[in-house]
């Protein structure tokens, strides 16, 4: 039995990140179907019943294990934005085990940065809360909208680690992926880097 407590996790000046309610499962449906979202995530648009397992998995997994890819509202009027999280892939990679940051957002919700500001938080609970060591993320090369995120959050990607999707079909034109990886260490770095607060 899933449940639905839309439990907050994460918070930024912006958004919140929480679990999923169940009053979210129409926009993420709408958000699943729309063919521009799916483009590069196999290409055909997500029924409802499929679109909603994925959420009530998204929720069992944050449950069990604290960590998963968590529904994004916007704070200052409540709409639901789309999802952004860690999580461990269900394939066998190279890489494989590991654990993954990824998002997905509904178009009207492009360009403003959300998908950026989430993934910070995410990357900073699985650092400092979950003490991971790296965290991936891949994509399709076409989508250069996912690779600039991955760059803005200090991702960086080595073309010998790019890897053929074993859930793609072989042909198909988005089986080919790269990998971008950040390192603890790198992500440290970065941020005692970075401007200091006021104390």
């Amino acid at each position: 039995m899933t449940e639905w407590h839309g439990t907050v996790v994460i918070t930024t000046p912006r958004l919140l990140l929480r679990t999923f309610r169940e009053d979210d499962l129409p926009a993420y449906a709408a958000l699943n179907a729309d063919p521009a979202v799916v483009e590069f995530l196999g290409g055909e648009p997500l029924t409802r019943e499929y679109s909603d397992e994925i959420a009530a998995w998204a929720n069992g997994v944050h449950d069990a294990e604290g960590i998963g890819l968590l529904a994004v509202e916007r704070r200052d009027d409540g709409a639901f934005l789309g999802f952004v999280g860690l999580a461990a892939p269900s394939f066998e990679a190279d890489f494989t085990p590991c654990v993954e940051v990824g998002w997905r957002l509904a178009v009207d919700a492009w360009g403003h940065g959300y998908a950026t500001e989430a993934a910070r938080v995410a990357l900073a609970f699985g650092f400092d809360e979950r003490g991971l060591d790296e965290i991936l993320s891949w994509t399709v090369p076409a989508n250069v909208r996912s690779r600039a995120v991955m760059e803005r959050i200090g991702m960086t990607r080595d073309p010998a680690d790019d890897f053929d999707h074993p859930n793609i079909a072989v042909g198909s034109p988005l089986r080919r992926h790269v990998l971008y990886r950040l390192s603890r260490e790198r992500w440290l770095a970065t941020r005692e880097a970075g401007p200091k607060r006021e104390r």
